[in-house]
């Protein structure tokens, strides 16, 4: 409708359908000039000042179409069956249900009349259009027709992906091809890029007896993504494909492998890591999305008490000492140390760090990969970094009695070393260093400070929803603040799992002349904790409680992360 007449027309359907003003109409015509490739429809509802969904039912009353609720009804198989991906992908256009002379289709631009035309020559048969937001529609699409679906139909067509489970085949495909109409590229891009845009951390691709699996880790929690049933088909060409990406040898599939991919997603660079394990149906593949760059989360906002931000303020702007962060893999040690190093980063301050690998580049640091096979290991690095005169050392993990050793004794020759332990809790972290084989006084000594933290899911704002406290949680030693708690809903913002990101929990050990003598008596690690809760330590549980009262959020999180001391 780029012609004085069509323009005319579509200002006055849409002042038929008593949504707009002349004033809006005024907007939504400058947003089109201004937005050259902008829709009637789209600019409509983002310059009109209309919902989308008061948009299609004021709109589709006018052209007698009518609309419908994606989330509460699904399309028919036969519908589904009707039209090949590539087609509704291209009109964004989802089947709907099937006649004997037509099939319904919802689109989202009622003014698209290339929708209705295009796909009656796919199908063959006349074509009605229904009415429900883009959004709804393309998460339809995706659900019913699977991630990459014309990619995965483009596949089959072509004929020399389809190779079962001939994992020798896989050499007749010109791995070299990098054009982005190559299917196999296109599939595995989309992917990838659907895992960024939904905030996956990782990407598991499994393949089982009947099906290739995969799975995105969205907030910490496994979410299977909706793909082509052929795509079991096509497992052998898109772990290649992975695989050479990953600069790893495609004819080796019995011995797992480690690699790493850098793309590019919308302007921002992401680096990959690529693990491969020979499994029962095929190679199980594991992908690790780093952002290779980005806003650092800063201190203030990591969710500290105000006596745990007191403590950890102090520690990490001590000369010297060892500041431990202890959590199992993934509860978000590496976030918390990159922000203290950002704290402290300072134009008179030399900072090195020994990393496996290096997670995110920050500028003014210097940051060492670890290469084991080389015999680049974290006690290598640490006695070269003595020689480098370093004011701040932040080692990836201390795994070993040597680590262990050099780190402390690199703190009592007046350094400060921020590193990470594996251990339940914080005051876990001694006994762990005993066990390893170092001498309880050093211990006492080099340690500064000992944090434990977990990564529990917060819930969505959008939906959450206030609720009374179960009367069981009354009988706690830590009394509730409130009577009331929010429990998760479910909206189109959080995927409907009631959650949109991650908040931690944390619990502070503060190292003081008391804990000194406890460590020295070798005195285990419950004996620790009590002497450190009665100098105003909190528990992981106590400050998820008190996230829990503060809305941030829900009592199933808080139990499901930490445990009942």
């Amino acid at each position: 409708m780029e012609n004085g007449n069509a323009s005319s027309l579509a200002a006055m359907l849409l002042k038929s359908s008593g949504l707009y003003s002349e004033e809006a109409l005024s907007r939504i015509a400058a947003g089109r000039r201004a937005n050259p490739g902008m829709g009637l429809a789209e600019a409509a509802v983002k310059f009109g000042g209309v919902k989308e969904k008061e948009f299609l039912a004021g709109v589709g009353k006018v052209l007698g179409l009518d609309s419908v609720d994606l989330e509460h009804r699904n399309p028919t198989p036969e519908a589904l069956q009707k039209l090949p991906a590539s087609a509704v992908y291209q009109y964004n256009a989802l089947p709907f249900a099937l006649d004997e002379d037509s099939i319904t289709v919802v689109a989202s631009d009622p003014f698209d009349t290339s929708v209705a035309d295009g796909l009656r020559l796919a199908a063959g048969i006349k074509v009605n259009v229904v009415l429900a937001p883009k959004e709804d529609v393309e998460k339809a699409i995706k659900k019913f027709y699977g991630v990459g679906a014309e990619a995965i139909e483009k596949m089959l067509e072509d004929g020399r992906y389809d190779v079962g489970d001939d994992f020798g085949a896989m050499t007749k495909i010109n791995v070299g091809e990098e054009s982005e109409e190559a299917s196999i590229v296109r599939f595995v891009n989309q992917i990838i890029a659907e895992a960024d845009r939904q905030g996956a951390t990782d990407i598991h691709i499994e393949p089982q007896e009947t099906e290739l699996r995969i799975r995105y880790r969205i907030d910490g929690m496994l979410h299977k993504v909706d793909v082509p049933p052929q795509l079991n088909r096509l497992k052998s060409a898109i772990i290649s494909r992975i695989k050479v990406m990953a600069n790893l040898d495609i004819a080796e599939k019995r011995l797992p492998m480690d690699g790493r991919i850098g793309i590019r997603i919308q302007g921002q660079d992401i680096d990959i890591r690529v693990s491969t394990m020979p499994a029962a149906y095929g190679e199980s593949v594991s992908l690790r999305l780093l952002a290779k760059s980005g806003s650092f989360v800063k201190m203030c906002d990591l969710g500290f008490n105000d006596r745990d931000f007191a403590v950890v303020d102090k520690i990490i702007h001590r000369p010297n000492g060892i500041f431990l962060v202890t959590g199992p893999t993934g509860s978000g040690k590496s976030t918390s140390l990159y922000s203290f190093l950002s704290e402290v980063n300072k134009i008179d301050v030399r900072i090195m760090t020994a990393e496996d690998p290096i997670e995110y580049h920050m500028a003014g640091i210097n940051q060492v990969q670890m290469q084991s096979e080389i015999g680049m290991d974290f006690a290598r690095a640490l006695r070269a970094f003595l020689r480098q005169d370093p004011d701040i050392i932040m080692v990836g993990e201390i795994r070993d009695r040597e680590t262990a050793e050099i780190a402390i004794n690199a703190s009592l020759t007046g350094h400060m070393v921020f590193s990470t332990l594996h251990t339940n809790d914080a005051a876990g972290a001694f006994p762990r260093l005993i066990d390893m084989g170092v001498e309880p006084f050093l211990i006492a000594s080099a340690v500064a400070g000992v944090m434990g933290q977990r990564l529990c899911r917060r819930l969505c704002p959008d939906c959450r929803r206030e609720v009374p406290l179960d009367r069981k949680y009354y009988t706690l030693e830590y009394p509730p603040a409130k009577e009331t708690v929010f429990e998760p809903g479910g909206c189109d913002v959080c995927s409907r799992t009631g959650y949109k990101g991650r908040r931690a929990l944390f619990e502070v050990l503060d190292v003081d002349e008391d804990i000194e003598g406890a460590i020295v008596r070798r005195e285990n690690a419950t004996q620790i904790r009590n002497l450190s809760l009665s100098k105003g330590m909190k528990t992981l549980r106590e400050d998820g409680w008190a996230k829990v009262f503060a809305g941030v959020t829900s009592v199933k999180e808080v139990l499901r992360v930490t445990e009942d001391q």
